[in-house]
């Protein structure tokens, strides 16, 4: 029996204040510790804030453009690249940075009525897709301000590519008591680096409220994406970063132990498999000699009922500078395709609480159709587990393949139908799916004793 989740009401904040130009934010350390509330939920961002600002997003994709040396204009074969192999940087040559130097913020102005309508679904709600599509922007701007080659000529563009390599968790806070009409504020730093790769811990604010934490993976890559490309080492500066650091290792140990332990590509565990002939007695009987399905068991609903499935053509204004499509864009769909997944099965209106696990496994091109699919894969009680499975189709050789994974969890106002899988493959989905559901729980456990030490503290 899975254990009844808590429900969970913290939030973080940076304690800022917007100016009305959007362009500056100022810090005041003042208000730190106005109330018990605000001493219970602040983030880690508050004992290494730099004060940098980088306007709005919009902003932030001219900077990212300029700084990649992208031009005006699409291009059915993308501008060369390979001259900016030559000033390439060896890991030698890049000076250690701190997680300071990478922090920065950026604003989603809601307030303005004319950048409003992107970021409003059809009930006047925040549009999560919109956000998670800026979220995976802010990521790449990130890297680019932590990465600093101090030989590179001034006037020549970054040789670098930034990609999102994986989500490790967006965890939701509240989102159904965000306002669609007032600013959002993101602000992040980079919290680890490896040989080619860098975690990034993002926070999405609004009126000193937390919106959603999110974790990143990105690989850079060199100026043609044919290869991995070194970073800058990060090293911590003060405890505060250090114990920031410490807690990104501990998330790449876990990964690792995760990946190792998929129920999709490996073969199920003992308790896996108890499980699963449980549910095989529950839907096929006792009868050894039957072959179709029982009747669905009360208050049930078959998986194979559940999905809903989307095509899309991708145009050259969710491109990069290789012609490759961004991964925002594919988060953006993926998580706008279950929310109306979740919206039929519940015959409710769902709210999003946790996004995990997004594995992007291969580069998609401009040219390409997309087919997305959203499963409910498992539920409990008025929680709803889904998985979004994302294939690419080469609209030259037609070619198919997956290239993208989401597990989402939704909840509703009520409870809803047990969903029930007919077939070993969506069987496996199922175990898979109680795991993340499993994983969300414990995260959200683990918000809650953060929270009452911080009260306690």
């Amino acid at each position: 029996m899975v254990p009844k989740p808590c429900a969970i009401r913290s939030v973080h904040s940076v304690h800022r204040i917007l100016c009305p130009s959007h362009r500056n934010l100022y810090f005041c350390p003042k208000n730190l510790h106005r109330s018990a509330i605000m001493r219970a939920e602040r983030c880690e961002f508050e004992a290494f804030q730099s004060g940098h600002c980088s306007g709005t997003m919009e902003d932030v994709k001219r900077k990212i453009k300029i700084r990649i040396g992208l031009e005006p204009g699409y291009h059915l074969i993308p501008r060369c690249r390979s001259g900016l192999l030559k000033y390439q940087p060896k890991r030698d040559d890049l000076p250690y940075r701190c997680m300071r130097d990478s922090f920065t913020t950026a604003v989603l102005p809601n307030s303005s009525i004319t950048k409003r309508e992107r970021y409003v679904n059809h009930m006047g709600q925040v549009r999560v897709g919109a956000l998670m599509e800026d979220l995976d922007m802010f990521a790449v701007w990130i890297c680019h301000r932590h990465v600093k080659v101090p030989a590179l000529p001034r006037g020549i563009p970054l040789p670098y590519v930034f990609v999102t390599m994986l989500v490790d968790k967006i965890d939701f806070y509240n989102i159904h008591n965000v306002d669609a009409n007032e600013d959002i504020e993101l602000c992040g730093h980079v919290s680890w680096v490896g040989l080619s790769s860098l975690e990034i811990t993002i926070y999405m604010q609004q009126k000193l409220r937390t919106i959603t934490k999110a974790i990143l993976m990105m690989v850079s890559r060199n100026a043609t994406n044919t290869r991995a490309a070194p970073v800058n080492l990060l090293k911590p500066d003060g405890k505060e970063e250090q114990h920031c650091f410490d807690d990104a290792i501990k998330r790449q140990k876990r990964r690792r132990a995760k990946y190792s332990n998929q129920s999709l590509i490996n073969r199920p565990s003992i308790n896996d498999e108890m499980l699963m002939f449980e549910l095989y007695r529950r839907t096929n009987g006792t009868d050894i000699a039957k072959e179709e399905l029982l009747e669905e068991p009360p208050n049930c609903s078959w998986m194979s009922k559940s999905s809903q499935t989307t095509m899309l053509h991708p145009f050259p204004d969710s491109r990069n500078a290789q012609n490759n499509i961004f991964g925002g864009y594919l988060m953006r769909n993926a998580v706008e395709l279950s929310f109306i997944t979740a919206s039929i099965y519940s015959r409710s209106r769902p709210y999003i609480e946790c996004i995990l696990d997004i594995a992007f496994f291969s580069r998609i091109k401009v040219n390409s159709f997309i087919k997305i699919t959203a499963y409910v894969v498992y539920t409990y009680e008025k929680y709803m587990q889904l998985l979004t499975v994302v294939q690419v189709m080469n609209a030259n050789n037609f070619e198919e393949f997956t290239t993208n994974t989401f597990h989402l969890t939704y909840s509703v106002d009520q409870p809803v139908k047990e969903v029930l899988p007919s077939t070993y493959q969506e069987t496996l989905w199922y175990i898979e799916g109680r795991k993340k559901f499993l994983d969300f729980q414990r995260l959200r456990n683990q918000r809650q004793s953060e929270t009452v030490d911080s009260e306690c503290n």
